[in-house]
Parts: C-alpha cells; structure tokens; sequence
C-alpha cells in the first residue's frame, strides 16, 4: 500500500507517519529486525530512503518506535493481566492464557515482536538488541512484582522465590512466542500455559487460594 497520497503539482506529498509507523512494525514483526531492509521498509510504505530517513531518523530509531508501538497496543494487555485483582495464581494464568490469544489471534503476524524481533544479530546492531532485551526484561519484572506483592500479602510463603518463579513464566511465555510463529494454535498455546500452571508448587497454590 501506497502511505503517500497525490497531491496538486508543486505541493508535498502528504506523509502518514502514524500509517507509515504501524506498517513497519509489521514488517519487524513479521521478519524481525536485521530481515528487514531499508528497501523492505521504502517499498511497503511507498517513500524513498531519504523521506524515511527525514521522518524517523535511522532504521534502528524507527525499530524502537515500532517496539514502543507494539508494546502499547499488544503487550499491555499481557501486564495488565498480571495486575488483576485476585489471587497471585490466577494473575499468573490469565498473563499466560492472554499470551496464548495473542500470539495466535490472527489479526496480525503470530508470536511476539519484542520476544523475537532480535535474538541474535550482528555487533553493529548491539545497541538495538540491547533496547530489545531491555523490553523483554518487562514480563518477569511484572510477575516477580506480583509474587512480591503476593509474599507480603502472605499469600505466598515466605520462602518463596520469586525470582525463579518470575524468570519461568515469562520463559514459558518467551517459548509459546516461537511455538506460534512455528504454527501452534490458540488451543495448543492455551495448553502449554495450563501445564505451566499445573507446575506452580502445590505449597504456593494452597497458599494463593
């Protein structure tokens, strides 16, 4: 699709950034960053390299817009999930049930921008892998901030490790991510966060309900 409209002879052409912005984090999406050219970027947004350039800076600048994009319109909902009121427990399993729904809901590319965008890369293009991992470190700071919560609560014992516990949900989270870019369904994802429920100490879960 062509983001630049025709406009009167001797006037600009009018440039949609925000349509512009969304398009490319799809293209990121869909074939992470360094799968994505500069020529992938111009040809799908219909401007040349300079008018990318002029509106957002670099394509590691526009990476981050799309990162910061997607985060505010995908994987907000997986920590506000987390958030819910109601037992440690069942914050956990709706933060894992609302990742399985997302990563195969089929209005977008399957999986997770943020958890695959980046994992391996070339040394120029550290600093973005870095960002990247900077956002994916946001799941498990949000779930050990819950089992905290729940520790202080005394919903959870005392001795509880909150830091493993938070380290292997948003693991199982990270892995039900790449099972759906590789075609698991909604079920199958639904199912993998059950068995990841069904290993929360049996201790905790008394504790919790």
């Amino acid at each position: 699709m062509n983001i630049e409209e025709k406009q009167p002879r001797g006037r600009p052409r009018a440039f949609d950034k925000d349509r512009a912005l969304e398009m490319a984090m799809v293209l990121f999406w869909q074939n992470g960053y360094e799968g994505t050219s500069i020529m992938d970027l111009t040809s799908a947004l219909g401007i040349t390299p300079p008018s990318l350039y002029a509106a957002f800076g670099s394509k590691d600048a526009l990476y981050r817009e799309a990162l910061a994009l997607y985060l505010s319109i995908r994987s907000d909902r997986m920590i506000k999930a987390i958030e819910k009121k109601g037992s440690a427990r069942a914050a956990v399993e709706a933060m894992l049930k609302e990742a399985a729904d997302l990563f195969a809901s089929g209005d977008g590319p399957r999986g997770c921008l943020v958890a695959n965008g980046v994992l391996r890369c070339a040394a120029e293009h550290h600093p973005v892998a870095e960002h990247t991992a900077m956002l994916r470190r946001l799941a498990p700071d949000a779930i050990k901030r819950r089992l905290d919560r729940a520790k202080g609560e005394e919903e959870l014992p005392p001795g509880a490790d909150t830091t493993a516990l938070a380290s292997f949900y948003a693991s199982v989270i990270q892995g039900m991510s790449i099972q759906a870019v590789d075609g698991a369904s909604r079920t199958r994802l639904r199912d993998i966060a059950k068995c990841a429920m069904a290993a929360w100490p049996s201790s905790l879960a008394q504790a919790a309900d």
